[in-house]
């Protein structure tokens, strides 16, 4: 089998076709948001919404409505519950996370248990990529499209927030309402991966391609093409390994990515912690040399 047949084999099965769209959208879209994420220090943030959209979505097939409804309602609650918590109590930001997605985490996997399905509910936590219908394909395209667009037509104004929120303020942009916005599309981005990998590698997905391209430049807007192409790259190459290997899909494609951040950490051209070994070392031969 020469590489073109081990490249479309796996196309020419429409579950496969539908796997590798939902994922190449869900991580573009976690992608770029990432990048704030990093920068602002928002990664437990990402974790605390993906996990508490979880009873959002149970309770949206119990009645019957789209799992995106339920888990937008549940993100955006999560959201508001930890900033009251954190606004009108001694209780750090941290400390109110933590407590604001473990507890609807927990509600989450007990309405699991009590609710009579016929399908299994587990694959909303571990995900279900190779489950997707066109139907779920289109909801993650709207949903992705509309956040990437979002991001993108305000991305100068999420930027200046996330580097220096006065001078926002001095500019006459409201910091408090870019904050909620972005914490909105956040909540957006959980829905559209929850359907690639679940609620609990979501968070990867919003951490590890930011913190790549953070690695490689000091400049945002290389950063918003670095992290959208590596976890592109990660996906393609995370669901073929999958479907030659016999693994799961979705941890597939998270643990591409955490190679890769640990082959950028490690010889990454400007911070790699070997590369910069080796440059050191040799200026200081060079300048033995010299001496």
């Amino acid at each position: 089998m020469n590489l073109i047949d081990l490249l479309l084999e796996p196309l020419s099965y429409d579950f496969m076709l539908r796997a590798l769209l939902v994922a190449l959208v869900a991580s573009i879209v976690c992608a770029v948001l990432s990048c704030w994420l990093v920068l602002i220090g928002w990664s437990l943030m990402g974790d605390a919404v993906s996990h508490a959209v979880l009873p959002g979505v149970v309770l949206a097939y119990v009645v019957g409505a789209p799992f995106a409804l339920g888990a937008v309602i549940f993100g955006f609650a999560a959201v508001a519950l930890i900033g009251l918590v954190r606004d009108t109590s001694r209780i750090k930001e941290d400390a109110a996370i933590g407590i604001v997605f473990t507890t609807l985490f927990a509600l989450g996997l007990v309405l699991i248990s009590i609710t009579p399905s016929q399908t299994d509910l587990n694959h909303i936590i571990f995900g279900n990529l190779l489950g997707v219908s066109w139907g779920d394909l289109r909801q993650v395209v709207v949903l992705g499209a509309v956040t990437l667009a979002v991001l993108v037509i305000k991305r100068r104004d999420f930027t200046l927030f996330a580097f220096d929120r006065t001078q926002a303020h001095a500019i006459g942009l409201n910091p408090r309402l870019l904050g909620a916005a972005l914490l909105g599309l956040l909540a957006l981005t959980a829905v559209v991966a929850l359907q690639a990998v679940g609620v609990v590698l979501v968070v990867a997905m919003l951490i590890i391609p930011g913190a790549c391209a953070h690695l490689m430049t000091d400049r945002f807007g290389r950063m918003l093409w670095i992290a959208p192409i590596i976890a592109a790259v990660c996906a393609v190459l995370g669901l073929y390994l999958s479907y030659y290997l016999d693994t799961a899909s979705g941890p597939m494609i998270v643990l591409a990515q955490g190679a890769t951040f640990a082959l950028i950490y490690l010889f990454g051209p400007e911070r790699g912690v070997i590369t910069s070994r080796l440059r050191t070392r040799r200026a200081h031969s060079a300048v033995n040399a010299v001496s």
